[in-house]
């Protein structure tokens, strides 16, 4: 296997981590309570992970996604969808990497529900199966898994610190309607 490192960043939900290697980046922690348990919580997924500083490739990565959760791109929303950042998704199952090329697909500011992401891999009547590949999402807000819905337009589960507040925090930051600032409509 592959070396792998972490690194801590700010951002304007707290102090988020990144894991990456040769191949790319294989993981992702939104903000936990502290520093030391957003670590712990890196550790747990990548226990053989050192810390290191940023590289030039991953510091231009940490800085996308800051800019992504700060909503600071112009215009109505967010237009970074990071589809172009590097991944390393080799290790994770056929099914799961289906999911998450379709979640990848979703434009900041935009939605899909667990069922139309089952219908999009051909497997329709999965969205349970979708919702249990996002929770095992490794790297969130880069693999946006907070852009997926249930079927009645509500939250559903969100499995990163803070829950459901957070991914609604995620879906604010993007600008997506019914999120965030009040609309007329």
């Amino acid at each position: 296997m592959a070396a792998l490192h972490f690194a801590l960043f700010g951002t304007a939900l707290g102090r988020c981590g990144l894991v990456w290697g040769d191949r790319g980046i294989v993981g992702f922690q939104l903000p936990e309570e502290t520093d030391d348990r957003t670590v712990e919580r890196l550790r747990e997924c990548f226990p053989d992970a050192a810390e290191q500083a940023l590289d030039v490739r991953v510091h231009a990565v940490a800085q996308r996604v800051t800019a992504l959760l700060a909503g600071t791109d112009d215009g109505p929303g967010p237009t970074d969808d990071l589809t172009d950042v590097d991944l390393d998704l080799t290790d994770l199952p056929d099914f799961d990497r289906r999911v998450y090329a379709v979640a990848r697909a979703i434009a900041p500011g935009h939605t899909l529900t667990y069922g139309e992401v089952a219908a999009a891999i051909g497997s329709p009547g999965a969205a349970q199966a979708v919702g249990q590949a996002l929770g095992r999402n490794p790297i969130p807000v880069i693999v946006p898994c907070h852009r997926v819905l249930a079927a009645d337009g509500a939250v559903g589960g969100f499995s990163a610190s803070g829950g459901t507040v957070t991914k609604r925090a995620l879906l604010a930051a993007e600008r997506t309607p019914g999120f965030g600032e009040p609309t007329l409509f």
